[in-house]
This record gives structure tokens, C-alpha cells and sequence, in this order.
């Protein structure tokens, strides 16, 4: 029968809260309980029986309570098999008795290596007994029910209260894949601590939290995010966040991190369309979206300043998906939820990460994050004219907007705002036209702007094409091994030129 009476358990938590309940119902249920240390003085003090696990194995908790239920006493009665004669045979041979329910909340290893650097201290935060039992008991799930953390006690209440204490083989699988789950997160975080040093090559990621999405990048696509964006935003209004939506937010916030001054930055599909930095965020908004007002249609907007009523005035013009702020005035606030869809976020940290995962074929792609942007000083002068200041300055932005543009990438930039884009051309010559067309159908002058490059020229041509249509400056990596064709071009014709010695390619 895969219906399963609980008449005895074991409990061994770290975190106590919410454990009163459920001991009062197996109290009710006659379940004959047995614990450890201060779990058990945290149920005898609500005036419930229970048996310490000392008195079962005869030895007390040792090793300052590394070893207190690793005993065949413990584990014999949670995986025996009921159902062979043998296993029975044993327990009743050494008087081991049968343990039908399993409740273990592990020592917190993540989060003591968060809060603390003292390795010792984190080096005792990693469970053993615990991580056994949980193990344990959902091998043996045909006979025992495993319950291998705090937050699955609201259901585990349901289901005594809904059962009177019975349980199906279902039911108990579904709780042993649970089991497991808390299991591998585990090893992972502990191996990934390990591994800090060692670097030894191997891909282990766990993340237990997740949103379900409405559907992944097309409607028939199923889609999940795994992690937590509440650690990163508070939404205050507005419909369902969607994967297409994340991958822009992503985008945006990476983006917007590289800026100090007031910038406004407009996503659309992973790059920006928009992008302005004034001393007035007002300013700064109607420059961004003067970049190209077309695209901005429904895009995802961003800064790294409070929205104020102005902003929020001209910004409430426009129809689009998000807006991220770091606060909103409640005047701005009351205009943008005028619109029930809109999604309005208030950001609440930065996006804290060093790896970029990406799986293709049979695996993952792991590499670091690029984190790296050039300074001033970093900015090497290769032609006979160096940047004005404003050059300076103006490239300094250009090669940020570049950095995060879909290669091949050029970007111009006037007066530390986006004049345009080519992004994710094949050519890079293709890539400076299609900003060029583009600066100019939005009837922006690029005579002294600057133009960024996310990777060296192979020829001449592209710089000739700039010079001809206004470009005063130029950022690039260097690389190529025919740099001195541009750097000669640029040179003969008054352009100043910088090598930074970086590729930011983005695909």
C-alpha cells in the first residue's frame, strides 16, 4: 500500500521558527518524536514529549556537535525498507526503531559566508548530520517523508491536518525531489566556496528562487526566471514583468551603472537608441529620446537619478514598456501610473555580478563579465592632433554606449549625447553607415562629433567615411595590421585618434 501512517519522526533544525505548529499536530496525531540538542529543548519547552537522539544511540552530541545523529540507531530506521523482511529483522535485532518523517533545516552556509569572513566560522556552518539526513530520507521515500526545510511547513501543516498523519507515495517523492534540490544547492555553494582558489574547471550554478513568465522571447515558449530580481527592484506598478523585458532591463541597468552625471538611457532590443547625460534630468530625458524618438516607441527606459514632476510630464508623452529609477518624486509617480500596463520600477541595488553563462550546443559558455571602461588617461593618442577636452569627453561616453552595443558596433556621440548607432552589422563599414543615415534622418549635424568602435579597423575606409561626414575624433582598440593606414588618414585630414588597446566585442 503507498498510503503511509507517520508514527514517529525525527526533528533537527537550525531555525526554529514556525517549527511550533507543526510539532503541536504530530503531538495531536500521537507521533512519537525524536531531536537533538536544541531543537529538542525548543519542543520540551512547549511542554511536548520527545526523546533525545543521545538516549537512542546511546552516545552523546560530540566534537562541539559536529557528530550527534551520524549512528546506525538514526539511519537504520529511516532507510530501512518496510517492505523487506531482512531490513526489519535488523531493526529489531540491534531495537532500532522505524523513522517515518525526516524534518532538517541546514545550517546556513550561504548565508554565514555572506555576513562573515572568518573562515573557521564558515568551515563549521557546513552541515554534515543534516545533509545526511535529508539524503537518507528521501532515498528511502517509499517509506518516509522528508521535509528538508522551514519554508515547507505551511504545506507540511496542510497535509498532517488534510491526512491525519497519512501520506502517498506521490506525496512523498514530491518531497524527496525537494529534498534533493536543497541537497545539490548545498554541495554547490559549498564546492563554489572551495573553489575560489583552486579554480578547478567545472560549471555548478544553483539558484532556488524563480518567477514563472507569462511565456519565454515568443508566445509559444515557455519561460522561467531563475534568481531574484527583488534584490534588485520594487515594482510599484504596472503589468506582469516579461522575459523579453528582463534581457531589456538587463541591458538598461548595465548600461546606466558606467554613467555618474544625470543620464537618461532609452533600451530597445538590447541597445540603447537613447542616450544623454545634462546637469537638468529633464534636459537629459528629451535629448535621449531626441536620439531616435521612433525606436524609443516602446522601449525600456532608465536612469541613475530621482524622476521628478517635469520628467515625468514629458516622459508620460511617450508610450513605452519600464521605467527603473532610483526614486520617484510622488507627483512623478502620480503622472506615470496613469497608465494601468506600464511598469515602474524603483531600483534598489546594483546588479552584482563577475560571469556571464550562455548555453549553445551540448553546454555552457562561461566567461567573465566585462567590466572594464577606459578612462581619459587610458585613451592613447596615435595621430598628430590630440582631443579637445570636449573630444575627450565625448569619446570617453561613445566608447561606454559602444561597449554595450551588439557587435559590430559604431557609435556617434555630440556633446555627451547619441547622435546614433549601427549595431549588429556584419560589416563595420555597414554599421558606420547605418548610424550616419540614422544621425541624419533624426537631423542631427555631425560636424564635431566623435565615434566609437567596438573593435580595430581593418582599413582606411571607415575612418575616410566619418571624416567626410563630420567626424572630428575617433575611439578604437588598435589592433589591426594595417592601424597605420587610419592613423595616416587621420592624421593628413586633422582627426584625432585614440587607441585604447580593449576590444569590447558583444554578440
Amino acid at each position: 500500500m503507498s498510503d503511509k501512517r507517520i508514527k514517529s519522526a525525527l526533528i533537527s533544525v537550525y531555525y526554529k521558527e514556525g517549527l511550533a505548529d507543526i510539532v503541536k499536530i504530530l503531538q495531536k496525531l500521537k507521533v512519537k518524536i525524536y531531536s537533538t540538542g536544541g531543537t529538542f529543548t525548543f519542543i520540551n519547552d512547549l511542554g511536548i514529549e520527545a526523546e533525545k537522539v543521545e538516549d537512542l544511540t546511546s552516545y552523546p552530541s560530540i566534537l562541539g556537535g559536529r557528530v550527534k545523529t551520524l549512528h546506525p540507531s538514526v539511519f537504520g530506521g529511516i532507510l530501512a525498507r518496510r517492505e523487506n523482511s531482512e531490513d526489519l529483522e535488523q531493526l529489531s535485532k540491534y531495537k532500532i526503531p522505524e523513522i517515518d518523517l525526516v524534518i532538517v533545516d541546514l545550517y546556513p552556509f550561504e548565508e554565514t559566508v555572506k555576513s562573515v569572513d572568518d573562515e573557521a566560522e564558515i568551515i563549521e556552518k557546513i552541515d554534515i548530520g543534516g545533509i545526511s539526513l535529508i539524503r537518507a530520507a528521501a532515498k528511502n521515500y517509499n517509506d518516509v517523508l522528508t521535509v528538508s526545510g522551514r519554508d515547507q511547513y505551511p504545506d507540511l501543516l496542510n497535509l498532517l491536518n488534510g491526512k491525519k498523519g497519512f501520506t502517498t507515495i506521490s506525496e512523498r517523492r514530491h518531497y524527496a525531489a525537494k529534498a534533493f534540490k536543497v541537497s545539490s544547492n548545498y554541495d554547490t555553494s559549498i564546492f563554489k566556496y572551495f573553489n575560489r582558489e583552486s579554480a578547478i574547471p567545472a560549471f555548478r550554478e544553483s539558484i532556488d528562487s524563480f518567477y514563472p513568465l507569462r511565456y519565454g522571447e515568443n508566445p509559444h515558449q515557455k519561460g522561467i526566471f531563475y534568481g531574484n530580481h527583488d534584490q534588485i527592484f520594487d515594482k510599484l506598478h504596472g503589468k506582469e514583468i516579461s522575459y523579453n523585458n528582463l534581457l531589456d532591463l538587463d541591458a538598461a541597468l548595465n548600461l546606466i551603472d558606467e554613467f555618474k552625471s544625470t543620464t537618461y538611457v532609452i533600451i530597445k532590443h538590447n541597445n540603447a537608441c537613447g542616450v544623454a547625460s545634462r546637469t537638468i534630468p529633464v534636459e537629459a530625458w528629451k535629448d535621449a529620446l531626441a536620439c531616435d524618438p521612433v525606436s524609443a516607441f516602446g522601449g525600456v527606459i532608465v536612469t541613475n537619478k530621482p524622476v521628478d514632476e517635469a520628467t515625468a510630464t514629458e516622459i508620460d508623452k511617450l508610450f513605452f514598456e519600464i521605467i527603473i529609477a532610483p526614486d520617484f518624486a510622488p507627483s512623478a509617480l502620480e503622472i506615470l501610473k496613469k497608465k494601468k500596463n506600464r511598469i515602474i520600477l524603483l531600483r534598489k541595488e546594483s546588479v552584482k555580478s563577475d560571469q556571464i553563462f550562455r548555453s549553445l550546443l551540448n553546454g555552457v559558455l562561461w566567461q567573465e563579465k566585462d567590466n572594464r571602461i577606459e578612462t581619459e588617461k587610458e585613451m592613447r593618442p596615435v595621430t598628430k592632433r590630440t582631443p579637445q577636452k570636449k573630444e575627450l569627453e565625448d569619446l570617453v561616453f561613445a566608447n561606454i554606449i559602444v561597449k554595450h552595443s551588439k557587435s559590430n558596433a559604431i557609435v556617434l556621440v555630440k556633446n555627451s549625447q547619441l547622435c546614433a548607432s549601427g549595431i549588429g552589422q556584419t560589416s563595420r563599414v555597414d554599421a558606420l553607415k547605418q548610424a550616419i543615415d540614422k544621425a541624419r534622418s533624426f537631423g542631427f549635424d555631425l560636424q564635431g562629433s566623435v565615434m566609437a568602435s567596438d573593435a580595430f579597423f581593418p582599413f582606411a575606409d571607415s575612418v575616410e567615411i566619418a571624416d567626410k561626414a563630420g567626424v572630428t575624433a575617433i575611439v578604437q582598440p588598435g589592433g589591426s595590421v594595417r592601424d597605420q593606414d587610419s592613423i595616416e588618414y587621420c592624421s593628413a585630414n586633422g582627426i584625432a585618434m585614440v587607441f585604447t588597446g580593449i576590444r569590447h566585442f558583444r554578440h
